[in-house]
């Protein structure tokens, strides 16, 4: 299994999410996020390396 993305598997994912959080819409974007957080989680069974990711997204 592959650890991390290539650039252009990256924009690809950019554009995938981007798309997904317009269509969710803004009353549902929140929502969308938590749940597809909860299940990109699922696939990576360890907390450190969740717990890092999260920290990462919140820096400004």
């Amino acid at each position: 299994m592959k650890e991390t993305l290539e650039f252009a598997e990256l924009e690809q994912v950019y554009d995938l999410l981007a798309e997904a959080i317009d269509e969710a819409g803004p009353e549902q974007e929140a929502l969308f996020l938590a749940k597809l957080a909860m299940l990109l989680a699922q696939q990576i069974p360890d907390v450190d390396r969740i717990r890092e990711a999260v920290a990462t997204a919140l820096r400004p």
